[in-house]
């Protein structure tokens, strides 16, 4: 933007040198003055972390987080190595380190000011979620609530976090980060003699990798969670970085305000709240199970840093990134301190008056109101730009040189036609270009290297915004003597009421991210709000200065929240499924937010001269990145860093017949999670069985006789290979021993049976044709929705062995009093036992390139007609 000083005056020579243009070698000039912009104020906004304090200056910051604590505290945490729920690290390792943390706390404490409680909470418990009836046993939390002795308040602040893990991660990111953030914020919090009205309540839970089942055996079994009036949520989804707040409420604005007003780093958009809750993104978290099973409300938070470690080993302490504990701390503790104070804890309900909008600004400060309020706002901006703009465009009809007013008007008219074309086909180009690269096999060429998206998508964009304006500007400059300053004004005026409808559009609908081109209509209309007042008082309206000088705000935003967006979404894209669409999400993204800034950046580059030229080297960008991501440039997948993912478990089944027979086969079960199916297709899956073998087993068998490990496994299902091997060795065979069948009244038949498996078990229930199940032991979801068998149904253990004590009600036709009625499916998971692989399932998995990583355990399943 080096040319932003130069003014471009209205003379009255009626010549031609009032539009005359820059030399065009500007055009790169500029375009390398907006990066300079993005690279010295974006980025360094978006990575900015607070200096670290040391445990050695502790006295000189008295109620002040100290980062390196809850460093070394982390280190601890992570040496303990996975914590799957039910394991031994998880339930007894991790459960003493908690607990010995928690002493150490108690120990130094303020006791003549603080209660402090300790719980260790175990639970069992069912409910349905994901499409999988949930049963749980014996599953831990620890509790933790801290009181100030002079008040006697019943209604407490939550604040939960979560120290399990998935399989094969020492979860350093996800969650121990989190775990290691509360325990420090409880020593501050329990050696302050600063007010604390409310209670306080730190779940440190021990089952949220497995369905979310710790906070649910929480906040419906604890003594303490019927006083627990709002939450904050503390999650991952990388390794640490700044936390988002991308969950509020639900209607409860209250809380977005006080981390408006608490928070000094604040990280926080009502966008990436509906995305989530729109499913964009492949996580849940233990928000929902506090909102959907305890009514309460509150703030989710996580971190989303290097979310390509997410869930594997490499989720460890040396790749937490390094600000994250100071920076994190900074935040929670204060909001914690804030909400516990809060009156609004006493009396929730009364304060329940909608959704909240919020977002931050480069972290520099925050912006929050209520959706009622953003109503207000966007129609009063998008009526305000209507207004400038036809204030402007009445001002250019008493131009001495220009165009009778009539002849202006019509222009305009078809400027907004040519803008509104342009606008159409530079989103759907940009489709084009990724539909394209998913359509040859070269999807996710970007995951990697991030800088490919720029080629692919952002140049493509560009060069279509720019290339039909420049057609259009030079197929009638000399059908018009309308400045070329008043035409790319009118274009740019074009493309903010485009926006306008847009944000009025989205405002209708109910979309809270609707302030998301507001903001970019504001700014817009200020800006020619001045020009037109510098025009009535100066008689020059400084068009290029006064307009580049207000988009370097909106500039600011959008490139910082397009960032963001990539920084969170590409890892996310690498595990979103195989029947996912990357390319087309990222270029979705890249799209909703380039349109708000290309279309005001973009038109100044017709100041220079050859603009045609100008605009199509964005297109041969393109030409080139396409062509680069042929090569190993864009291969996206990398050593550690950024590998392609596989399940792969291996795989005893066993298929019993109605007359007493049975068939086993054993074998390599492989999901992929991306739409790169066919990478490993001339070497490690050389050996798998045609996709006509998985057809037929799934017409045989539900869900296709494999055993799943998820609900978004079934989706994937027709993606799987299956290798033939020879069979893993089980310290568990799976004991399901039928205790009774019983006839019952209206054609109805129960049979109750007895389970004996490992600790998690996922089980298939397909009533035959003409039978239906009435009722059974599980959740009731199912049954009173009536949803579509197979069933699906999920049940872990931790500790205990016990057995699994089912009965199932099935209704049949009158005649078949004999049945057959139903298959029956059990499928037993050892997530956590390395030690019982067999040499050739390790000599397998070593068949997997060094750029992919397996998330690898063995199974057993068995299948019965009853």
């Amino acid at each position: 933007m080096t040319f932003s000083t130069v003014d471009i005056t209205e003379e009255k020579d009626g010549g031609k040198s009032r539009d005359k243009k820059w030399p065009w070698f500007g055009a790169p000039i500029y375009a390398a003055a907006a990066f300079a912009l993005f690279y010295a104020t974006v980025l360094p906004s978006f990575h900015s972390y607070p200096k670290m304090l040391y445990q050695s200056e502790e006295a000189l910051h008295p109620d002040k987080f100290i980062g390196e604590r809850a460093m070394r505290q982390l280190a601890e945490y992570s040496a303990i190595g996975n914590k799957m729920s039910g394991s031994i690290n998880n339930e007894v390792h991790t459960v003493n380190f908690l607990l010995r943390e928690i002493q150490k706390i108690k120990d130094e404490a303020r006791l003549d000011l603080y209660d402090i409680e300790v719980d260790t909470q175990y639970s069992s418990g069912a409910f349905h979620l994901w499409g999988m009836t949930i049963s749980y046993t014996n599953l831990s939390n620890v509790v933790v609530k801290i009181s100030q002795k002079s008040s006697d308040n019943e209604n407490y602040l939550l604040v939960n976090s979560h120290y399990d893990s998935e399989v094969q991660t020492p979860a350093a990111g996800d969650d121990g980060v989190m775990v290691v953030v509360m325990l420090e914020t409880l020593r501050v919090i329990s050696r302050s003699e600063r007010t604390l009205t409310h209670p306080v309540v730190f779940l440190f839970n021990g089952a949220e990798e497995a369905c979310m089942l710790g906070s649910h055996g929480f906040i419906t079994q604890h003594k303490w969670s019927k006083n627990c009036k709002a939450l904050v949520n503390l999650d991952s989804t990388g390794a640490g970085g700044r936390e988002v707040l991308f969950q509020t409420g639900p209607n409860h604005p209250w809380l977005a305000k006080y981390y408006q007003a608490s928070v000094p780093h604040p990280y926080a958009q009502t966008l990436a709240e509906e995305l989530f809750q729109h499913n964009f993104i492949p996580s849940d978290t233990d928000f929902r199970i506090f909102r959907d099973y305890g009514g309460v409300p509150g703030l989710d938070m996580a971190s989303v840093m290097n979310g390509y470690v997410y869930h594997t080993e490499f989720d460890n302490f040396k790749n937490v990134e390094y600000g994250t504990y100071q920076s994190t701390g900074e935040n929670v503790l204060p909001l914690i301190w804030a909400l516990a104070n809060a009156p609004e804890l006493d009396n929730t309900t009364a304060y329940e008056k909608g959704h909240t909008v919020y977002y931050d600004f480069l972290g520099w400060f925050m912006m929050t109101y209520t959706e009622s309020v953003s109503i207000a706002i966007n129609v009063v901006v998008s009526v305000a730009a209507f207004v400038c703009i036809g204030t402007s465009v009445y001002i250019m009809t008493l131009d001495n040189g220009a165009d009778a007013p009539k002849a202006v008007v019509m222009r305009f008219a078809i400027i907004f036609l040519v803008q509104a074309g342009t606008l159409f086909v530079a989103c759907g180009l940009t489709l084009l270009v990724a539909v394209f690269m998913q359509g040859v096999g070269l999807a996710e060429s970007w995951y990697y290297g991030k800088w490919m998206t720029f080629g692919l998508y952002f140049c493509t964009l560009f060069f279509a915004f720019g290339i039909l304006p420049a057609t259009y500007i030079g197929f009638t400059k000399r059908k018009t003597n309308m400045k070329l300053d008043q035409t790319i004004a009118c274009f740019m005026h074009a493309q903010c009421i485009l926006l306008a409808l847009l944000c009025i559009i989205m405002t209708i609908m109910g979309i809270r991210s609707s302030y998301f081109p507001m903001l970019g209509i504001f700014f817009y209309a200020i800006s020619v709000l001045v020009q037109i007042v510098l025009k009535l008082t100066l008689k020059k309206s400084y068009f290029v200065t006064v307009h580049l000088l207000f988009q370097l705000l909106p500039f600011f935003f959008y490139t910082y929240i397009c960032y963001a967006t990539l920084v969170t979404f590409v890892p996310m894209e690498g595990r979103d499924g195989p029947e996912s669409s990357p390319d087309i999400m990222i270029s979705v993204f890249i799209i909703a937010t380039a349109i708000n800034y290309a279309g005001f950046v973009i038109p100044i580059m017709h100041k220079f001269r050859k603009p045609k030229i100008v605009f199509s080297s964005f297109g041969v960008i393109t030409i080139i990145f396409i062509i680069l991501a042929c090569t190993s440039a864009g291969f996206p997948f990398v050593k550690q860093l950024a590998p392609q993912r596989y399940y792969v478990l291996h795989t005893q089944r066993t298929f019993h017949n109605l007359d007493g027979t049975s068939k086993q086969d054993s074998g390599y079960y492989i999901q992929p999670v991306d739409t790169r199916l066919h990478e490993l297709d001339d070497t490690t899956f050389k050996n798998a069985e045609p996709e006509s073998w998985t057809a037929a087993t799934c017409a045989a068998e539900p869900y296709c006789g494999l055993p799943l490990y998820s609900g978004r496994w079934i989706e994937w299902k027709d993606s799987a290979r299956w290798i033939y091997s020879s069979p893993p060795v089980i310290p568990m065979n799976i004991n399901l021993t039928q205790l009774s069948k019983q006839s019952l009244d209206g054609n109805k038949v129960r049979y109750e049976y007895n389970l004996r498996a490992s600790d998690r078990v996922m089980m298939y229930i397909d009533p035959l044709d003409n039978v239906k199940v009435t009722d059974w032991s599980f959740d009731h979801t199912p049954l009173l929705e009536k949803h579509t068998p197979p069933y699906l149904i999920y049940a872990i253990y931790s500790q205990t062995e016990e057995p699994l004590n089912f009965w199932v009600e099935l209704e049949h036709e009158e005649g078949n009093t004999d049945g057959p009625y139903m298959k029956l499916v059990v499928s037993e998971h050892f997530q956590y036992h390395p030690e019982h692989y067999t040499e050739e399932y390790k000599e397998f998995l070593a068949t997997f390139p060094d750029w992919t990583y397996t998330t690898d355990w063995f199974s057993a399943l068995e299948s019965w007609i009853v």
